[in-house]
């Protein structure tokens, strides 16, 4: 970590100090949960397959033989290799879990089942034991058992639906949205469940989290839309449906985004783009009347913009107090002052040694925030220290290496 770009270790304990968290899952959703736990002082503990680890290792652009992306995924985790398919595995990973406080997995509903770890099995070694249950479909239902990934969640979850340019192919939003949303629906859920069992007297329980329910539980007014008036809502582009205006402006050497969707900002907007007749129209004093007559105030608002650069567009919005902003690359948001002075965009050394910018920590807790105390670890990197924590003499841990039950 960069000294000048970490942020201030706090004085006070870590948020979540003492909490140890048993993380099963790979790839994105679990696992990003588990993140999330740990950058606020969880202990982490990762279970990964001998020899292959998580497959998020080997995703998108590699740098000594690793994803970068796992530097920002893994962070603040141990990782232990541990063959969860043989016996003495599953039987290691059941006295681990005994002594956790959170399991989180992103299997195939009955996996861990099959592997002896149901939560029928598991409460009765830990009574206090939160576990999270990723999937596509959920515990139950019907589609139980199908396959599913972020993408067919988010399509379930009517977001593809409404992506894209109307009339043509739906399209991702570029992230694999899906999945985050059901990590930071299952962190909330680990969390409340927490709380209940901290200051209720409750016992541990299971969150249960499909892929599409956690996309379809942030789609705003779309069911009420079709349950009240048969709307069915369909894609609009870079506006914003039923909220004028609100959309993608061209510049001369770009776009920008403008909401002047409020009806004072509205008068401002059209003040600034020296149409103060619109401003004044009545007809446009309030939402309902632009959204009538959205694509006129779009025409008006680009024939001001598209003459204009960027810069100077969201100089002169920016003094009119009109919200307005450029769309960011990555290169953009990594020189840009305001990310740096919300330590949004931190140096991390990894183990392989080289420097690279990640993210910084979401959401900022004044009191106990959030901090990177660890580098993404290689396959493994903790497993005797792990073990060593369970009571395994070195020899034990020895002997299981020769058997190839860890690495």
């Amino acid at each position: 970590m960069n000294e000048e770009s970490a942020p201030t270790l706090p004085l006070t304990p870590a948020a979540l100090k003492g909490l140890r968290v048993i993380e099963m899952g790979q790839l994105i959703a679990g696992p990003f949960a588990g993140k999330t736990l740990g950058e606020f002082g969880a202990d982490v503990i990762k279970i990964e397959a001998p020899g292959t680890g998580d497959p998020l290792r080997n995703w998108r652009l590699i740098k000594e033989g690793t994803s970068v992306w796992w530097q920002v995924q893994s962070r603040n985790k141990r990782s232990i290799a541990l063959d969860l398919r043989s016996p003495e595995g599953q039987d290691i990973a059941r006295k681990l879990i005994a002594e956790a406080d959170v399991l989180i997995e992103n299997f195939r509903p009955g996996t861990l089942e099959g592997w002896g770890m149901g939560y029928d099995v598991l409460s009765k070694l830990n009574p206090g034991l939160v576990m999270l249950r990723i999937s596509g479909y959920g515990q139950t239902g019907p589609y139980r058992d199908l396959p599913g990934f972020g993408a067919i969640g988010e399509a379930m979850g009517g977001l593809r639906h409404l992506t894209g340019e109307p009339g043509r192919v739906p399209v991702r939003c570029g992230i694999s949205i899906g999945d985050t949303l059901a990590a930071l629906h299952g962190t909330i859920g680990i969390l409340t469940a927490l709380y209940h069992r901290k200051v209720n007297g409750g016992q541990g329980q299971v969150i249960d989290v499909a892929l599409h329910e956690a996309v379809f539980n942030v789609m705003e007014s779309l069911l009420p839309e079709y349950s009240a008036f048969g709307a069915v809502r369909e894609a609009a582009g870079s506006a914003l449906p039923g909220i004028a205006p609100s959309n993608a402006y061209r510049c001369s050497d770009g776009y920008v985004l403008i909401a002047g969707n409020g009806d004072s900002i509205f008068k401002r907007l059209m003040q600034v783009i020296g149409r103060d007749d619109l401003g004044a129209d009545a007809g446009l004093a309030n939402n309902a009347g632009r959204v009538a007559r959205v694509a006129q105030l779009d025409e008006a608002i680009e024939a001001w913009t598209q003459s204009r650069a960027v810069v100077e567009v969201l100089a002169v919005l920016g003094e009119a107090r009109v919200p307005a902003g450029k769309v960011y690359t990555a290169k953009d948001i990594d020189e840009d002052p305001h990310y740096r002075a919300r330590d949004m965009i931190l140096q991390q050394t990894t183990r392989d040694g080289y420097v690279v910018d990640v993210p910084g920590v979401v959401p900022k807790l004044l009191g106990t925030p959030g901090t990177v105390r660890s580098s993404a670890p290689r396959l493994g990197d903790d497993t005797d220290a792990v073990l060593d924590e369970l009571g395994f003499s070195t020899q034990d841990i020895a002997a299981l290496r020769g058997r190839k039950v860890v690495a």
